[in-house]
């Protein structure tokens, strides 16, 4: 290959943190006028890879190239003058400021700010790639997509010729993801080189190129998309034949375990989030939770779990011993002692949950602090949960005590469920759990959902992957506005049939 055909060449990039190598003498071309996918398991190395490129690491061996030249990158300030730019999985953008004064904060050619005209510079950007965002709107007012948007236009307002987008995809709406596409897809007949991080092997299948794959921080190759397919590129990223089918197996002695009746919500400017919610959700099943982003799903789970302010309505446990509990008025920890757990993975991960400056032991011991009668905390029962999890869900950290904000977001990730999983709970309802990781990972929490199943626990799982809702769940409730608009048998349920409860309520409903 000549070397001038690459826009961006890596040529033996390692990279080490103590004594985990991330990168393993990686070579990468990237060429313009090309989308490149970027695929491998959590933790293999792709975030960090491209982090150098971005300027925020400097690799310890190898060597970058733009257009057969070597180069130094030492700062995004660096990247930026050699036309790249990174799209970060967390924006980092000032909620006070409008879109374009968020465009141009830092640049140093704007001495004195001149809002008109960059107002009118950021129109002509969004005219010419087809985004559709107001300069003039406060990022506080803006949905995730919108925000992510400005992320974007930041870097071509800086002149990106070669863009790199990490887990793009992780947080929009099916809708959002296809104008996402559109955008990059305008961008590439422009002549740009794109990188898109992902897991997502429909959307590596609709969008790229190519693909890389990356296995445990070493490069394995580089595929053209049209002639490859989801199996063959699984194998490649874990490096032996995986089976692509969740296992459903039937759990007959299915038992009321939660009954929730006319629930309401309103947020705190009074806006109704949720309306006369009613369902039950059975011991030894799987009850899917589908809807388009913002239907209520984080509400109806908070609510439960008594994160949320409960207007009116009722939610009825039925513990195994018998009786019955109001959850409704009580808090959180009395709710969990009842033994109802929320496993929930928010869009922030380390907001909720986790500490991100404790090691895995040290999140395993929020959850059972509060046990010992004793004065001194005992680490001996957190200690072997981290060393479970880790060697369950396959953690990649230098170590137990490693702090998890230093994780890849999967690993992150990996240690909010399993730990949430090991608590046995006889309700466990999880929130968008898989939500950027791997599929060989996500298959691993599928089965982990089923096993509870099959133990006679409750499993309320919330997803965003219809395919995988109908393969998993034993039903699945529709929410559509923050109502019901349907709870079908997911064994017979078409996606069809979900996607239009999804955006019409009141539909077909099964007890």
């Amino acid at each position: 290959m000549e070397k001038n055909c690459y826009a961006i060449e890596l040529r033996g990039i390692t990279k080490r943190f103590g004594p985990v190598v991330a990168n393993d003498g990686v070579d990468l071309g990237l060429r313009r006028g090309q989308i490149l996918a970027l695929l491998g398991e959590n933790g293999s190395g792709k975030t960090t890879l491209m982090n150098m490129l971005a300027g925020i690491y400097l690799p310890d061996e190898g060597e970058i190239l733009a257009e057969g030249h070597p180069i130094s990158i030492r700062s995004p300030k660096d990247s930026f003058a050699h036309g790249i730019g990174m799209i970060h999985q967390h924006y980092k953008l000032v909620d006070v400021f409008t879109a374009a004064e968020n465009i141009v904060l830092g640049l140093e050619d704007e001495k004195k700010l001149d809002l008109k005209k960059a107002n009118a510079r950021v129109r002509e950007i969004c005219q010419r790639y087809g985004f559709e965002i107001d300069p003039e709107k406060k990022v506080y007012d803006m949905s995730v997509s919108e925000k992510q948007t400005v992320e974007i236009v930041k870097v071509l307002y800086r002149g990106a010729e070669i863009l790199i987008l990490d887990e793009p995809t992780a947080v929009l709406t099916p809708q959002e993801t296809e104008r996402l596409f559109a955008v990059l897809r305008n961008m590439r007949d422009d002549n740009k080189a794109i990188v898109i991080i992902t897991h997502k092997l429909g959307e590596v299948m609709a969008i790229s190129d190519e693909v890389a794959v990356l296995r445990k921080g070493k490069y394995i190759g580089t595929v053209t998309t049209a002639e490859t397919n989801p199996q063959a590129l699984t194998d490649m990223m874990v490096g032996r034949a995986v089976t692509l089918n969740i296992d459903r197996p039937l759990n007959e002695n299915q038992v009321d375990r939660l009954e929730v009746k006319n629930l309401s919500c309103y947020d705190h400017e009074h806006v109704k989030k949720l309306d006369r919610i009613s369902f039950t959700a059975k011991g030894g099943e799987i009850l899917g939770i589908a809807g388009i982003a913002g239907s209520g799903q984080k509400e109806l789970l908070e609510a439960i779990a008594g994160l949320y302010p409960v207007a009116e309505g009722s939610v009825s446990y039925y513990p195994p011993a018998g009786g019955k509990e109001e959850l409704v008025g009580k808090t959180p920890m009395q709710i969990r002692r009842c033994g109802v757990s929320l496993a929930f993975v928010p869009e922030d991960r380390l907001g909720m949950g986790l500490v991100g400056s404790m090691g895995m032991t040290g999140n395993m011991l929020l959850r059972s602090w509060r046990k010992g009668k004793s004065p001194f905390v005992r680490r001996k029962d957190p200690e072997q949960l981290a060393k479970q999890i880790f060697r369950d869900l396959e953690v990649v950290t230098p170590s137990i005590e490693f702090p998890v904000r230093k994780l890849s977001g999967g690993n992150v990730q990996k240690v909010l469920v399993g730990r949430e999983i090991a608590s046995s709970p006889n309700v466990l309802m999880s929130a968008y759990a898989v939500r950027g990781l791997d599929i060989n990972t996500s298959y691993t929490i599928y089965n982990l959902m089923t096993e509870q199943k099959m133990k006679g626990t409750a499993v309320i799982f919330v997803g965003e992957d219809l395919d995988v809702l109908l393969e998993l769940c034993d039903r699945i409730l529709v929410l559509c506005a923050g109502q019901v608009s349907g709870i079908v048998d997911a064994r017979s349920a078409t996606k069809e049939e979900i996607g239009l409860l999804m955006t019409s309520v009141g539909g077909k409903e099964e007890a």
